[in-house]
C-alpha cells in the first residue's frame, strides 16, 4: 500500500503542539496596519489554537 500523502499547503499554515493541538496564525496582519492599535497588532502576532470542529478536518489532511 502506498504512503499517505499530506496536503503540503496545510503543512506550511498549521503546526502541531506537543499535546496534539493544531496551531494557526491570525488573519488581518498583512496590510492596512496603520489604523490598527499597537495592542491589536501585538495580539495578532501570537498563534492561536484551531477550533475543534475545524481541527478534525485539518487532521484528515495532515496525517502524522
Amino acid at each position: 500500500m502506498p504512503k499517505m500523502k499530506s496536503n503540503r499547503s496545510l503543512r506550511h499554515r498549521f503546526r502541531r503542539t506537543a499535546t496534539g493541538k493544531i496551531m494557526r496564525a491570525h488573519a488581518n496582519r498583512r496590510h492596512l496596519l496603520s489604523h490598527r492599535s499597537h495592542k491589536r497588532k501585538r495580539q495578532l502576532r501570537r498563534p492561536d489554537v484551531v477550533a475543534p470542529g475545524q481541527a478534525r478536518a485539518i487532521e484528515r489532511l495532515l496525517p502524522r
